[in-house]
């Protein structure tokens, strides 16, 4: 098969796409022809993409979200048939799906949206349940509430503003970017251009998602009510400095989950959920998609990579 794949560590620089050895799926797993691949910038500087249990594991396969077709199962597997088109989340520790062909773990995967294009069903997966999971597994976003996604453009924050918005709450956004009117189109009922206004000088809020980091989480504590839940996914918060707000604050990272891909994938049929793509390109380019992420003022959303139309 062809792979985009990469010998040593590093950069968008050393991945390159070179014939590759078929997967075999082993009792648990199944075999599927790749028909998209969504990227994340910056899973080349994981530890995880390079390593597993602490020992090198390359070459290495980038792209961790994956839609195609069922081509092969393993013995075990009695869940999934031949041709069932699927997505999902793939371990990080595992080869991805910029490749012909991937072996995931049966229950890593799910049927896929029916409508909408295997790019769309592709970029959802890594975003959709982190968004999913924030909000309801450990923020348990109630109706009514006040919620803050911070990096609202991105493409955690675009599916984080539509979800909260699903579950009821009253949702506030901040950008860094022209994309007011993207955010709005997802749910946002006020939107902060931190470019022009602070986001700590106003009203408080029962739940922060920080999909940013840095500055803005540090900064997120004071803007929450006594008993308020601050989500963060860039680093573990500091011990003991939710408590001096009266908060509760955490840190998680996402988990495969085939019950919520299949909620996720519910909504995006029912037309409540919307995937923003930024821009495809053919597994023959995967080297300038992973360079894509370097540029300034890229469009709003999932960079993906088409494999097979």
């Amino acid at each position: 098969m062809t792979a985009l794949r990469a010998h040593h560590r590093g950069g968008p620089e050393v991945l390159i796409v070179e014939p590759a050895p078929v997967p075999v799926p082993t009792d648990a797993e199944v075999l599927v022809a790749v028909r998209a691949a969504a990227i994340t910038f910056a899973e080349l500087t994981w530890d995880e993409t390079w390593t597993r249990d602490g020992v090198g594991r390359t070459p290495i396969i980038p792209s961790h979200e994956v839609s195609g077709v069922i081509a092969d199962i393993g013995s075990g597997v009695s869940d999934f048939e031949r041709g069932d088109e699927v997505y999902g989340l793939i371990g990080f520790d595992r080869d991805g799906a910029a490749a012909d062909y991937v072996t995931v773990p049966a229950a890593d995967l799910a049927v896929r949206p029916s409508t909408v294009p295997h790019t769309v069903s592709a970029a959802l997966p890594l975003a959709g349940l982190t968004a999913l999971q924030a909000l309801v597994d450990h923020a348990g976003v109630r109706p009514g509430e006040d919620v803050l996604v911070h990096g609202g453009a991105g493409g955690v924050g675009t599916l984080a503003i539509q979800l909260a918005s699903i579950l009821g709450a009253n949702v506030t956004t901040t950008v860094r970017s022209d994309t007011s009117d993207l955010v709005r189109d997802c749910g946002a009922q006020r939107v902060i251009d931190v470019r022009n206004e602070a986001f700590d000088d106003g009203p408080a809020y029962d739940v922060v998602i920080d999909t940013v980091g840095g500055q803005t989480l540090d900064r997120s504590y004071s803007v929450l009510r006594p008993g308020g839940r601050l989500i963060t996914l860039s680093a573990p918060p500091p011990i003991g400095k939710a408590d001096e707000y009266g908060i509760t604050a955490m840190f998680f990272i996402v988990t495969p989950s085939r019950d919520q891909l299949d909620e996720l994938a519910a909504l995006v049929d029912r037309g409540q959920l919307h995937v923003e793509i930024a821009a495809t390109f053919p597994l023959a380019k995967g080297r300038e998609a992973f360079e894509s992420g370097r540029q300034p003022n890229r469009r709003a959303g999932k960079t993906v990579i088409v494999v097979s139309d």
